[in-house]
């Protein structure tokens, strides 16, 4: 197979990343990819020590570029790399993100020897915080009764097709699925993709390719992000075509049905019923994961712990999901 030459171009959306920055890019340096690569940091200007520790690896390394993205949104710092942008092949990696070394060359080798439109990996998801809190929720994140069917956080073993990926791409592909959708300050990821899906677009997943993802570690903090996000997967209804998954809106019919039927209990017992048939198989299932997560990790202190770190995840994306309906009705 011929291997490919183009330049890479890299790009970063970040804001108050200073604890992790800096791996992020040594990570893309030590790649074993032959050809040119830039790196583009779009920066939306941030507050602490980030923009100093880049310009410093900048006076070192020629190939990295810090670009302000004054709006300070993660759609804005994509489409701004996308125009700034040099290579023939365009990535996104997160702030927070680490490549395994061969990362580059087999994005690159899997989009031409599959004739794919967007390739991506799988992610290893980590806690920021060496905490067991912190292990709970990257666990809870990488399983398939907290992540869904998100094959690029729970893993997969082939190369099969999906709805998203941290998008590597030929720099035309932005003419056919045009760029990201700047209203969306959250999902404009998977809007772009389902869009370019639409169009006809093929997304890979190889599970060659790998990344580390550092996850938040702190509870209260891990909450409120649910929270949001739940909000982030109705919103964009206001600004695109069916611009998530139906994976995405699962929690918000979960927490909807119990709402509901608990409500409609005070007519007939039937619905009460229901509910409570649902809540427990809902309790079950979740202990049931708790306990087989546990057992795999071989920590019995995590069966403690991991049931209410789904509900925080499950409850708190349903409950923001019904916030984000309300705001988009009224």
């Amino acid at each position: 197979m011929r291997k490919m030459k183009e330049k890479v171009s890299i790009i970063i959306p970040c804001r108050n990343e200073e604890k992790f920055i800096e791996k992020c890019i040594n990570s893309i340096l030590k790649q074993d990819y032959k050809g040119k690569i830039e790196v583009l940091v779009i920066d939306g200007m941030s507050e602490d020590k980030t923009r100093e520790i880049i310009k410093k690896i900048a006076e070192k390394h020629r190939n990295i570029k810090l670009i302000d993205n004054h709006k300070k949104i993660t759609p804005v710092a994509l489409n701004l790399g996308i125009e700034k942008a040099r290579g023939e092949i365009i990535m996104r990696v997160d702030a927070h993100y680490f490549l395994d070394k061969n990362y580059i060359r087999e994005c690159i080798e899997t989009l031409e020897k599959h004739e794919a439109d967007v390739v991506g990996g799988v992610w290893k998801i980590l806690p920021r915080e060496n905490t067991l809190i912190g292990k709970s929720i990257a666990l809870v994140l990488s399983n398939k009764f907290g992540a869904g069917f998100a094959y690029y956080k729970i893993g997969e073993k082939r190369i099969r097709e999906v709805d998203t990926v941290f998008f590597c791409c030929k720099k035309e592909i932005f003419e056919k699925a045009g760029k990201f959708n700047e209203n969306l300050k959250r999902g404009q990821d998977m809007e772009w993709n389902l869009r370019l899906r639409r169009k006809g677009g093929k997304i890979l997943l190889n599970s060659k390719i790998k990344g580390y993802y550092y996850v938040r570690s702190e509870f209260k903090e891990f909450c409120g992000h649910n929270f949001i996000n739940g909000m982030w997967a109705i919103l964009p209804f206001k600004y695109a075509k069916i611009p998530v998954s139906f994976r995405h809106l699962v929690p918000f019919f979960f927490v909807s049905f119990l709402i509901l039927s608990f409500l409609l209990s005070f007519f007939s017992f039937w619905f009460f019923y229901l509910f409570l048939t649902v809540l427990i198989l809902y309790l079950i299932s979740n202990l049931i994961y708790s306990f087989f997560i546990s057992t795999r990790e071989r920590d019995i202190r995590l069966f403690f712990i991991l049931p209410f770190i789904f509900i925080s995840l499950h409850f708190g994306y349903g409950f923001g999901s019904l916030v984000g309906l309300i705001k988009l009705i009224f």
